[in-house]
């Protein structure tokens, strides 16, 4: 980019970047609270977001910081390592990021089915709107989806006069009402205020009924000096990246990270006429970002995309743009904590709330179902998988189905059988011959006379492996003993030899 072009383009990045500054402030405090860790950790991220991956980015008009999507995993990894040991388990899987971006693995992430990754953040929308609806009752979510789902009675009656207590009412008010000002807002914002998030209309004008009424709900709280929101990971706890299951975990966040950074990437490229995205340097600006995040002991990042589309759509022009929403990130947090104070925590369930019912994406179950009933139950039993059980169990079962399916499709075979003449047939394969067609191949050759000449062409087979060519081989030379043959006509077939080559018997007339 030259100067002047830069020079062209600031006054459009700095006023966009005021406008993701805005979007980003309240989700990077409710995205904290919904992994179970201090808000001002989530603040932490959204600044080494913009200042540092902003700059390095290869996709330079994505937005980078804490993500819902990462909100679940992270509360599961807190619940079950502690605090402590989310610093170590994020520096190994920036590490892993970066070496995957350098290996230039970017393009191999967006290779998930779409129905897995649909499904898994469907799963994910549940499970925060199961947790953050205690939040937004100033109760404190369990640990599980079911046990979230199961612990609503009785958070509802808290908020019930008479039968609860504390300020359970009060606050489910002030939550309901940020969902309802979002909801509002989306529908009936006016053109010229378009740029004006929902989530800080709601957040602000409930804060300031609250103040104005003197509730006494719970309010975020953020230190008074950002410092003291740093835990810096500690050399002793680097050891315990010797465990399994620390690596396991550290994989899973790399992978979970990466794909929704490449695929939000993706659609930001849609969005917009500019340069594309370098999905390779894109995965290494993460992968160092994560590092950070866990040398500071804040939350892990990944390219977001409601802060990426609301960049787009203020009209950003360069990385500038992300770059100046990190600064007024930090800046609001060391100038004005105070205001972040007075912000009930009510309200930030209820801007999670709305997001995580978003996430259920109604239009992409719609999309799947044009391509057959299979996507749409693989959809649905990783959504049920993650809720039912945790994240990676979910995603697991996506997987094991689409390979499933991969393996069904691969697998079709027709086999028909045909007379051609006195003691003659023709064997007919269509589609792929493996060895899970074996049985049925082998139903079909049994019923066959092994005084027959049988000819099998295999120009219509795309593939056939060494299980199916040995039983046709040895249900020819069974036949040779008794006055048959096989005649194999090879011509126009792509096939995979596995294993050794093999040897085909031709019989002549």
């Amino acid at each position: 980019m030259t100067l002047a072009s830069f020079k062209a383009a600031l006054p459009r990045d700095a006023l966009a970047s005021i406008v993701v500054f805005l979007v980003a402030l309240p989700l990077c405090m409710g995205i904290a609270i919904a992994s179970g860790m201090p808000p001002a950790k989530g603040l932490i991220t959204g600044i080494i977001g913009g200042l540092v991956v902003g700059w390095l980015a290869g996709s330079p008009l994505q937005v980078s910081g804490p993500a819902a999507g990462l909100a679940v995993l992270v509360f599961e990894l807190v619940r079950t390592h502690g605090i402590a040991m989310l610093g170590p388990i994020l520096l190994l899987a920036g590490l892993l990021q970066l070496v995957a971006g350098r290996l230039r693995l970017g393009c191999w992430f967006r290779v998930t089915a779409p129905a897995v990754v649909y499904g898994m953040l469907a799963g994910i929308g549940i499970l925060i709107v199961l947790s953050q609806f205690h939040v937004m009752f100033d109760v404190k979510p369990q640990a599980s989806g079911l046990d979230n789902l199961l612990a609503f009675p009785d958070t509802l009656r808290q908020a019930i006069p008479g039968l609860g207590g504390g300020s359970a009412l009060a606050a489910a008010l002030l939550g309901f009402g940020t969902i309802s000002c979002m909801f509002l807002w989306d529908k009936l914002r006016p053109h010229g205020l378009r740029f004006l998030p929902g989530a800080l209309i709601g957040v602000t004008l409930m804060t300031l009924i609250s103040l104005w009424l003197g509730l006494g709900v719970a309010r975020v709280e953020v230190p008074a000096n950002l410092s003291d929101a740093i835990d810096w990971i500690q050399p002793a706890d680097l050891f315990n990246l010797a465990n399994p299951q620390i690596i396991l975990a550290a994989v899973v966040v790399a992978f979970i990270a990466s794909a929704e950074t490449l695929l939000s990437a993706a659609a930001v490229d849609r969005m917009h006429t500019g340069p594309r995205s370098n999905l390779d340097r894109e995965l290494s600006a993460q992968g160092i970002g994560n590092m950070l995040c866990g040398v500071l002991g804040a939350l892990p990042m990944t390219g977001v995309i409601v802060r990426s589309s609301a960049n787009v759509q203020a009209g950003a022009r360069t990385r500038m743009s992300t770059i100046f929403h990190g600064a007024w990130l930090l800046a609001f947090v060391m100038l004005l904590p105070a205001v972040l104070q007075s912000i009930p925590v009510a309200c930030l369930g209820g801007v999670l709330v709305y997001t995580g019912f978003k996430l259920v994406d109604i239009k992409a179950i719609r999309s799947l179902g044009r391509y057959g009933r299979a996507p749409v139950f693989i959809y649905a039993a990783t959504a049920l998988g993650i809720v039912a059980v945790d994240l990676l169990t979910g995603v697991l079962i996506g997987f094991a189905l689409t390979l499933v399916k991969l393996a069904g499709k691969a697998s079709r075979l027709k086999v028909s059988l045909s007379e051609i003449g006195p003691d003659e047939a023709e064997l007919r394969l269509t589609g792929s011959a493996t060895f899970l067609k074996v049985p049925h191949l082998a139903s079909v050759l049994e019923g066959i006379a092994p005084t027959t000449r049988l000819h099998v062409p295999l120009d219509n087979l795309s593939y056939v492996d060494h299980a199916c060519m040995e039983l046709l081989d040895d249900w020819g030379r069974a036949a040779e003993q008794q006055g048959g043959a096989l005649l194999i006509e090879r011509h126009g077939l792509t096939r995979r030899l596995e294993g050794r080559a093999l040897s085909m018997r031709r019989a002549a007339a």
